[in-house]
């Protein structure tokens, strides 16, 4: 065969996304409340975009479920028309593995994690396994100040020892910190250093578990101890807290002498750590939440599923205002600038249709599967993937993952954000995973809510208790899933209801 130069011509297919793709792909993570800002950013930006007249029918679709058999007839939305092409278009342009938009985040340092309040809310594990519900957040209704000040007392008879101790509380930052040295202490009090120290420790050994600490190292290091978990690999983990911001696993992991299993559970363990406990307090009561979606029940059984449409603005193209701006349009430019904006419109206008169709997609297919939660309460939630719901409507699991994200859901139950519905499964004590983790939840803080004051259960007496109930569970995991959900250790509940009874 001849050596030289040649011209081939071949043919190949490619996903290419465009701006406008990588936008609309983009609106699918915003809740409603983000999409009426930027719908409002856009309104002034395009003069031919204008707000009408709300649509008299809520965008919505209906799941109807007979009792026996379950079935789901999914009805058309009725999202109103504003683009004559928009109407049949498919919504998979949106349905991608887009995970390349996303950026990964700079952790930063040490003192990074520290100050990033939101600590551990994304390094947990399954989505929706460790959230809160809507109902534990706290009201921010007494300080951290008094409800230190008002344990020192039934912890110890010392007046002098309390009075070091209320004197630290009074030193303490809005997260639980201490700032000042014990020299400075010591020097202020006039007291030897002994008190100091000893002063310390009592303000250490109050609930929350960290606060009085000098550094985030300390502060976790408390809530180990508290927790039983203080082992000299997670000493050497917590030591290390530098390395863990920084991403620099393999390098922990050898430091630390443990395999893949035991290293991903202390990490687990290290993120379900509180770094400001003291936020829990003094703080402004929690705004109340706007759902996204409405879920009500219907008289024949089933639910009507809706978006909810006082936080979603109905656009339209101004046409006559196009008409009268085409008029004066002399240039070449001014006719393209026109023309781009009229596209940009109406690109806006059919991604809004679609993201609203696929999020009504994907809440129909979550009432679906989770028929008996809004039926009977949390005990009947069932473990659920997104991959599970992707695979069900036929998407993929990225998008879901971006339509579940900051979105909440009202029903008759109250008010959930979309990833409380999915939950990592339990084995029961036949070895089926038939329960999820929110329902263990449930049990577990039903049990510690009827115990006795004078016989608080440790969480070896729960894996027991539990155990009859048909979970199937090692104390680690019960552990787990009682400081998930605010629970503090038998000894913190003890001090608690101690305190609560001398009041």
């Amino acid at each position: 065969m001849a050596l030289g130069p040649r011209l081939d011509l071949r043919q190949s297919q490619s996903l290419v996304m465009t701006p406008q793709l990588q936008q609309a792909i983009k609106l699918l993570a915003l809740s409603n409340l983000e999409i009426e800002t930027f719908i409002g950013e856009s309104l002034e930006a395009n003069p031919l975009l204008d707000v009408g007249e709300r649509a008299p029918e809520p965008v919505s679709e209906t799941v109807e479920m007979p009792e026996e058999a379950r079935r789901t007839n999914l009805e058309s939305s009725s999202v109103d028309q504003l683009i004559g092409e928009g109407r049949g278009a498919d919504d998979r342009p949106l349905d991608i593995d887009a995970g390349s938009l996303d950026r990964d985040r700079d952790t930063g340092d040490g003192q990074r994690a520290l100050d990033d309040a939101s600590w551990g809310s994304d390094l947990r594990g399954p989505a929706g396994e460790e959230g809160p519900g809507i109902d534990e957040r706290a009201s921010g209704s007494e300080t951290l100040t008094e409800h230190l000040e008002a344990q020192v007392g039934a912890e110890t008879d010392d007046l002098r020892l309390a009075g070091i101790a209320r004197y630290l509380i009074g030193q303490l930052d809005e997260a639980g910190y201490l700032p000042a040295s014990l020299e400075e202490i010591t020097e202020d009090l006039g007291i030897e250093p002994g008190e100091a120290e000893e002063g310390l420790a009592l303000v250490q050994s109050l609930d929350p578990t960290g606060v009085g600490a000098r550094s985030l190292s300390e502060c976790i290091a408390l809530q180990a101890r508290e927790a039983d978990r203080y082992d000299p690999c997670m000493a050497k983990l917590i030591d290390n807290l530098d390395l863990v911001a920084r991403g620099d696993l393999p390098r922990l992991k050898r430091m630390c002498g443990v395999d893949d299993e035991d290293f991903a559970d202390m990490l687990a363990e290290l993120r379900s750590y509180d770094p400001k406990p003291g936020m829990r307090f003094g703080g402004e009561p929690s705004g109340a939440v706007t759902p996204d979606i409405l879920v009500t029940p219907r008289a024949d059984g089933g639910w009507d599923i809706a978006l909810n449409q006082a936080t979603l603005p109905r656009l339209i193209v101004n046409r006559g205002y196009y008409v009268e701006l085409k008029g004066t349009c002399d240039d070449k430019s001014s006719r393209a600038w026109l023309s781009d904006k009229l596209a940009d419109a109406n690109w806006l206008i059919k991604a809004l249709d679609q993201r609203q169709r696929t999020i009504l997609k994907v809440a129909t297919e979550l009432v679906k599967q989770q028929d008996g939660f809004f039926r009977h309460g949390v005990s009947q939630l069932k473990p659920l993937t997104l991959r599970a719901v992707a695979e069900a409507i036929g998407m993929h699991e990225s998008t879901v993952s971006r339509v579940t994200s900051n979105k909440f859901l009202n029903c008759p139950r109250g008010t959930y954000e979309l990833k409380y519905f999915f939950s990592s499964g339990v084995a029961s004590a036949g070895g089926e995973g038939g329960a999820s983790a929110e329902a263990v939840k449930a049990a577990i803080k039903q049990l510690i809510d009827a115990e006795d004051p004078k016989a608080i259960l440790s969480d070896d007496a729960l894996v027991e208790l539990l155990k009859e109930k048909g979970f199937e569970l090692a104390r680690r995991t019960v552990a787990k899933y009682r400081e998930a959900i605010g629970l503090g250790s038998s000894v913190q509940r003890r001090r608690q209801k101690a305190l609560a009874g001398a009041r």
